[in-house]
């Protein structure tokens, strides 16, 4: 375990997104570590759902009600920290925002909304964090990434890029704090498909709720393996969440041509639900929901409660033939159920309209 845990009674955790899903599942688990946990987000009942769900873990909480995509609100929010608990030990972003639709439909302030949250939220997180870690010269700042970020998907362009975007910049800080020869830890973990609330507050440019493809996993399982990360002796470059993200990063590094026509077959309808969107439903892009959601969505019937956690940085020999197994069959069963490459097929008459054909449209 570092220092900045092991060493240190009641470590000081920042979470940003931390009202719901992936974000508040990791406050939890920092919490059952005896962590005091500032927790980062738009909605103030779900803020208060986090609080208690930390405290009943063990944690002391802290409610900074912040919008990301402000940096004048993350820097204060970790002013604020500071001030409280007298240093931060580890930060997490979590923050992110999507919008689902094809690209020519979204709009361009769309597209900025999401980036904003999404990929500067991580950003201003990251330089709130810097700003007092570098005096120290410890901390560990973590990104929660996606298998999204190698490998986009049709639909989700603006989140995909997000992601990307994330990634450059993370690689970026990483080898400017390796030349100052820094004592900050930064770690990337990129996702697979999870069950949380997320998929009933996407903004939808079609008339039916969003929905995970592939496997789904729980959040808790997520949250896991980013303490583990950070309790590591050696902090992880990256970490690979779940067998789909493996296959999903390595199938992008050897066969990108497969996997867009692979994508274009089986990852376009059945990213949309059956379950109509109704007025009154929440949508994060347009205003925070202010109720509380959970960590948990609506896919527990169908998720995971384990996964696996692979460090790329020991997949060599035995492991990287294990990860390569992974993906040969999962090739294997996309060419056997997903017909032949070289057609391109026509949108199902069954998927549901676009807003904006007859349906509920919502604007930015």
């Amino acid at each position: 375990m570092p220092a900045s845990l092991a060493q240190n009674d009641e470590p000081v955790v920042v979470v940003t997104g931390a009202s719901a899903g992936v974000g508040r599942a990791v406050a939890v688990a920092f919490a059952r570590r005896g962590c005091r946990v500032a927790l980062l987000a738009r909605s103030p009942e779900g803020l208060d759902g986090a609080a208690k769900d930390v405290a009943a873990a063990g944690g002391e909480a802290f409610e900074l009600v912040a919008d990301v995509s402000n940096p004048n609100d993350v820097f204060a929010a970790a002013d604020d920290v500071v001030a409280r608990w007298g240093r931060i030990h580890v930060w997490v972003n979590d923050a992110m925002e999507t919008v689902v639709g094809p690209v020519d439909t979204i709009t361009p302030q769309e597209f900025r909304r999401v980036t904003e949250v999404t990929y500067l939220g991580a950003v201003h997180g990251a330089l709130a964090a810097l700003r007092h870690m570098r005096g120290r010269g410890e901390g560990h700042i973590i990104q929660i990434g996606s298998a999204l970020s190698y490998r986009a998907i049709p639909l989700q362009s603006a989140y995909c890029a997000a992601k990307f975007a994330i990634r450059g910049f993370t690689d970026s800080l990483r080898a400017e704090l390796l030349h100052d020869r820094s004592g900050i830890r930064l770690t990337m973990v990129q996702l697979p498909g999870v069950n949380t609330p997320q998929f009933d507050w996407s903004h939808m440019h079609f008339s039916h709720r969003h929905q995970p493809i592939g496997s789904v996993y729980e959040p808790e399982a997520v949250a896991e393996a980013v303490v583990g990360a950070v309790e590591a002796r050696r902090a992880p470059r990256e970490l690979w969440l779940g067998a789909p993200t493996v296959q999903s990063i390595i199938g992008q590094m050897i066969a990108p041509g497969f996997l867009d026509r692979y994508l274009a077959r089986n990852a376009y309808e059945k990213q949309i639900s059956s379950d109509p969107v109704r007025p009154g439903d929440p949508d994060e892009l347009v205003a925070p929901d202010d109720r509380d959601h959970g960590a948990r969505g609506r896919f527990t019937w169908r998720a995971k409660d384990s996964l696996i956690a692979v460090d790329p940085a020991y997949l060599r020999g035995g492991g990287l033939l294990a990860a390569l197994g992974l993906l040969a069959g999962a090739f294997f069963w996309g060419r056997k159920t997903g017909g032949s490459a070289r057609t391109r097929p026509a949108l199902s008459p069954s998927l549901p309209r676009m807003a904006g054909e007859g349906s509920r449209s919502r604007g930015f």
